[in-house]
């Protein structure tokens, strides 16, 4: 498993470890019932906090994509793969919701707030 942690971030490393570990689930490059590293491991490979990890594996958990069985480690769990797309959808929309509100408080126009939107999207 390839994680790369931007300790420069302002993303915090646990939601990093989240979002990568989300991904490679959601394009299938972990499969259900593939065992994740352990706590421990991993923590040791990236040279952070096992509870860092400890952190996204409970996330991840909660969120449906993983089960821990104790004693046995973190698996993939099995996915309603089409669910979790919406809810990173969900999560996207909100972003931009987001930004656009702050946009608004900082005196934007309609179109200003529409000419940066075109101006990424054409990037």
């Amino acid at each position: 498993m390839k994680i790369i942690i931007h300790l420069s971030s302002m993303v915090p490393i646990y939601e990093q470890l989240v979002d990568q570990i989300k991904t490679m689930i959601l394009n299938e490059e972990l499969k259900p019932g593939e065992i994740l590293p352990s706590v421990r491991g991993l923590a040791k490979e990236l040279k952070i906090s096992a509870l860092t990890v400890k952190k996204s594996y409970d996330t991840l958990e909660a969120e449906g994509f993983t089960i821990t069985v104790h004693g046995k480690g973190t698996y993939v769990a099995q996915a309603n793969r089409d669910a979790k797309l919406q809810e990173q959808q969900k999560e996207i929309e909100a972003e931009f919701e987001h930004a656009i509100e702050k946009a608004r408080r900082y005196g934007m126009t309609e179109e200003d707030i529409r000419a940066v939107f075109d101006l990424i999207m054409e990037e």
